[in-house]
């Protein structure tokens, strides 16, 4: 079996690294929401490498495929409802593997974030599965382990925490958005697996600190000045964080390596840009998220920004040569 895996698969030890939290993110996953969850996983793990595998062996007419296409059918299916039909999974996965990469020439020359470009798919094209439909989260033991599905909630009375600040104002308890027993998409749920595995990255150099601190700056000097300028749609900072995909996306898909800036001063940029646009979006547009939308806006400008951050490096450095 391993044999066969590095016969088709390019070993990359960073994103071994990150599969680590993502399984334990997974597996609560599993316990929340149920044993569709690991379906969902599966089928889109199994579209991801087909539709590379393809492409690599048919187009590139290379022999291995990347192990990030693991990452990327993770973490898209991270951003769904449990409940989303499988096709409409499927036929998302496909897409932002192809359109999200393999057209710009694979693995590493990518400029948006294959899963968000996915994720961006079908929520424009589906919108009610992803924005109406939702499952219960469990409430203790054995919870999701012993149901392939847990029961499907009235969206009016018993919405996502972001859905509930939205339409009525309503907050949700702290302590359960910290736990994680809300309903929402299946890896958002528990902020503090998120907030662990966030230690874990910086700890092993595989994901940028000053991207994550950028992008909490940014949220939280906007959401502030609009909260205590009494705008009712935008609540205050640290709810604001707690609800909805905002550290999640923060932690694992602003911080993707090839489609986020990769100088020091752009990468702070680079965040506080999603943090502000995400406050923006969620505050005064239609959709109820936002963090999606404004990662997919910071991969446009990280190459302009780095740009940007050289050409100013080396023209210092050449007015310092001259004098």
């Amino acid at each position: 079996m391993k044999e066969l895996y590095g016969k088709y698969f390019m070993k990359q030890k960073m994103m071994r690294t990150v599969l680590i939290p993502l399984c334990v993110i997974a597996l609560y996953a599993i316990y929340t929401f149920g044993w569709r969850v690991l379906a969902l996983l599966l089928l889109n793990l199994i579209a991801a490498v087909v539709v590379e595998y393809v492409c690599e062996r048919k187009i590139f007419n290379k022999k291995k495929i990347s192990e990030a296409v693991i990452i990327t059918s993770i973490l898209y299916t991270m951003t769904l409802p449990v409940s989303l039909p499988f096709w409409i999974s499927a036929a998302g996965i496909a897409f932002g593997v192809f359109f999200g990469k393999m057209v710009f020439g694979g693995f590493g020359k990518n400029v948006f974030n294959p899963a968000l470009v996915g994720r961006a798919f079908i929520y424009i094209n589906f919108a009610n599965p992803l924005t109406i439909f939702w499952n219960e989260a469990a409430q203790g033991l054995p919870g999701g382990f012993g149901a392939y599905i847990l029961p499907h909630i009235d969206a009016v009375t018993t919405a996502t925490p972001m859905l509930l600040f939205r339409n009525g104002g309503e907050l949700t308890d702290l302590v359960n958005l910290l736990i994680g027993n809300v309903p929402g998409v299946i890896g958002e749920t528990s902020k503090i697996l998120i907030l662990i595995s966030a230690v874990y990255l910086i700890y092993k150099k595989v994901a940028s600190w000053e991207i994550m601190a950028g992008t909490v700056l940014g949220f939280a000097a906007l959401s502030s000045v609009f909260y205590f300028m009494g705008v009712e749609s935008v609540p205050n900072p640290i709810y604001g964080m707690l609800i909805g995909g905002f550290l999640f996306g923060t932690v694992f898909m602003a911080t993707d390596p090839i489609s986020a800036a990769k100088t020091v001063p752009g990468k702070w940029m680079y965040g506080i840009i999603i943090g502000v646009v995400t406050v923006i979006i969620r505050g005064f547009a239609l959709f109820s998220g936002g963090m999606m939308f404004a990662i997919l806006m910071g991969n446009l400008f990280a190459p302009i920004i780095d740009y940007a951050v050289k050409q100013r490096a080396a023209n210092k450095k050449a007015k310092e040569a001259a004098v």
